[in-house]
């Protein structure tokens, strides 16, 4: 919608405020010089002609005003007018008076006011021309208590930049329901002082008493450039109280025309480690302007792998899936990033298909001619499998055999299956199919040309089905969250880092190797859920209860990594990945086709003895 002459309506608003302030400028110029020449006036000053300075007043004006103008006076923004902007004004008003003095001793018997009073007129100006700039600043400060009522009583962790930065936007933004009670900070320099009116407590170990003491409610973390260790450590000390917990997004984030916003602070960030480090050379030159095949590409892991695999510019892209809802999301995503500038431009495919439908992969397989595959299609609940075994052999076995006999026969450079913790020492089916379908890439490694290999990893937060999205839901109806056992543990790493050490590990491949990734250290889920309830600001087992409900059929209290247990794995380059020392190229061509024969003709529990022929370190719960 366009006003006047080729105007929008915020181009016209705009317009509007800027003349309003040259008249508010304008009057408060022609005050500042009206109280001068009165003052000399009645001073009884020498030489000083009121008549002719009344005269050369309005030419002062119209020159201050243009002045200011190309001095981008008028496009300070009032909500947050500081020092900083005082000082411009302040600037500004100096080099025209500096002018005007300039000018009237250069022209001869022309008298506007004696130099001297300059000085006086310069402040007094500045200060006239801060005070309506400053105002709005001002009365949200004054009536702060009255635009927050009912809000969070908040600590802030920082008195730095960003402890300001966050001061401010609490300050100005109305929908930031937080009220500021304190800060706190390491810097004993600061610790005891005001900032911005506001104690400045310390040190950051004394969060939790603070905590306590001042009733706070919520704690934003305001420290921009803070290295990933010291957060997680600053993470930890606030989640020993019930508390809501936000950071500050990091400056360079800032700078992208990010919306000014405070991050939730999540389980995520509490468990997280150190930046992993790939070498990106390595894997560039594995991926661009390769044909890449991910199957499961709509799952949480295929949905990853496919955005960090854009980024390093394949040839083409295959998304292949049998779940339309997830693949279809990852599609409208893809195609809403390549719309952007600067953003990498892959084509790329979306097929529909199941890969224990042998003839239905052989179609793709013959029109797109992958050289690189990524094989995340898998069923992976273990409860649910533990029902439907049947669907865990057609797709973890027969779906990955099918595979694999594809790239033998297309020539593949490179196979990787995504494989799972559960595949060591199986107690469900679902573990036991995954190990198997690791024994059949081992087998068509030492007998193809293709480059087989396998990555194995445990619990991956924020995937499907994971027990983290699981608690959050339990939690945002009150709870209970249910924990299986209190003595259950499992190994956890976010889905960005499992993906990026999939491509590193892929890189690696020479044939056959199971990789495994080192998952750092194991966690205690109840552990887990009392820490996710209090990021949530709520009491474990007073606001919200955990409830114990029993192991269920198939799962572990403890998983592993490794099936040596000696712990002879083999390291790689990269110290987050090693190669499990198990060798499983035995023949299975005869196992595969007595499976393909039977499976579908036998109950659930017959299934998972058959399976058990052929992993013999599978043992089912009875």
């Amino acid at each position: 919608m366009k006003r006047g002459k080729g105007l929008s309506i915020g181009e016209h608003i705009k317009s509007i405020r800027i003349f309003q302030f040259m008249f508010v400028d304008a009057v408060g110029i022609a005050i500042t010089y009206l109280l001068a020449i009165l003052v000399l006036k009645f001073s009884g000053v020498t030489g000083f002609d009121v008549k002719t300075a009344l005269i050369i007043l309005p030419i002062v004006i119209v020159f201050k005003i243009v002045a200011f103008y190309f001095m981008n006076l008028y496009k300070i923004i009032l909500d947050n007018v500081g020092l900083d902007e005082v000082i411009q004004i302040f600037l500004a008003v100096l080099a025209t008076n500096a002018v005007v003095a300039i000018v009237f001793l250069i022209i001869p018997n022309l008298e506007f006011i004696p130099e001297l009073h300059f000085i006086y007129t310069t402040v007094f100006e500045a200060l006239i021309l801060s005070f309506p700039r400053l105002l709005k600043r001002f009365l949200n400060v004054m009536f702060l208590k009255k635009y927050k009522i009912g809000g969070k009583r908040t600590l802030l962790v920082g008195a730095g930049a960003g402890g300001k930065l966050v001061l401010n936007e609490v300050r100005s933004n109305p929908q930031l329901l937080n009220v500021p009670v304190a800060f706190v900070d390491d810097d004993p320099l600061k610790i005891g002082k005001l900032m911005s009116g506001y104690k400045i407590y310390g040190p950051i170990e004394e969060i939790p008493k603070l905590i306590d003491s001042l009733a706070i409610e919520e704690v934003i973390i305001a420290i921009a450039n803070i290295d990933s260790a010291r957060f997680q450590e600053i993470i930890r000390i606030i989640a020993q109280k019930p508390v809501k917990i936000k950071r500050l997004p990091k400056f360079k984030d800032l700078k992208k025309d990010v919306p000014k916003s405070l991050l939730e602070v999540n389980v995520e960030d509490l468990l997280s480690r150190d930046v992993i480090e790939l070498d990106d050379e390595g894997i560039r030159q594995f991926i661009t302007g390769k044909r890449i095949l991910v199957t499961g590409a709509g799952g949480s892991i295929g949905s990853e792998l496919v955005r960090q695999i854009v980024e390093f510019e394949p040839a083409e892209l295959l998304l292949l899936d049998i779940y339309e809802n997830n693949v279809y999301d990852l599609q409208m995503e893809l195609k809403y990033n390549m719309s952007l500038p600067e953003s990498r431009k892959v084509p790329y495919r979306v097929i529909i298909g199941s890969v224990y439908n042998y003839e239905r992969m052989e179609s793709v397989f013959s029109s797109f001619k992958p050289q690189l595959i990524f094989h995340a299609a898998a069923y992976k609940h273990v409860p649910l499998m533990e029902d439907s075994a049947v669907e865990a052999v057609r797709t973890n076995i027969i779906g990955t055999y099918n595979l694999c006999k594809l790239a033998d026969k297309y020539n593949v450079a490179k196979m990787i299956l995504v494989s799972s913790d559960k595949a060591v020492r199986p107690t469900n089916v679902m573990g036991a199919t995954k190990r198997f379908a690791e024994m059949i890439m081992q087998h068509f490694a030492s007998v193809s040309e293709t480059k087989y290999c396998a990555v194995r990893f445990g619990n991956v937060l924020g995937s499907n089905g994971s027990v983290v999205p699981l608690f959050k839901k339990q939690i945002e109806h009150g709870g209970p969250v249910t924990v299986t056992d209190r003595n259950i543990i499992r190994y956890f790493m976010t889905i960005p880092e499992a993906v990026g050490l999939i491509l590193q590990a892929a890189t690696f491949a020479d044939g056959g190797e199971i990789f495994i990734l080192d998952m750092g250290e194991p966690v205690r889920i109840i552990d887990l859920a009392e820490k996710m309830i209090m990021l949530a600001g709520y009491r474990p087992y007073i606001d919200i209860d955990i409830q114990i409900t029993g192991l269920r059929p198939g799962e572990k209290l403890f998983e592993e990594l490794l099936l040596d247990g000696d712990g002879n794995n083999i390291k790689t380059a990269n110290k987050k990945i090693f190669i499990d020392s198990l060798k499983g190229d035995k023949e299975l061509e005869a196992e595969i086709k007595l499976i393909s024969d039977t499976f579908e003709k036998l109950e659930n529990q017959e299934i998972k003895e058959l399976v058990q022929q052929f992993v013999p370190t599978y043992q089912p719960k009875q």
